[in-house]
């Protein structure tokens, strides 16, 4: 979507928006890949977590309850 506009009393004209689309385009092609790093990530320490929450329990569940009861208050 290019408009133009005149520059002054030269006559000259200029076509602009085009330049601040492409721009605009980029800039949101960088966001989007830096929120898909950061969920690959949040993904893995989720991941990690629940891997490292079901060691524990395979070892000694009854151990785990009673730690989580008295950590998350009473």
């Amino acid at each position: 979507m290019a408009s133009t506009q005149s520059g002054g009393g030269g006559g000259q004209k200029r076509v602009s928006g085009r330049t601040e689309d492409v721009d605009e385009l980029e800039t949101t092609a960088d966001a989007q890949s830096d929120v898909a790093e950061r969920h690959e990530k949040l993904s893995d320490d989720v991941d990690a977590i629940l891997d490292e929450i079901d060691d524990v329990l395979e070892e000694n569940a009854e151990d785990f309850v009673r730690a989580y009861v008295q950590k998350g208050g009473q």
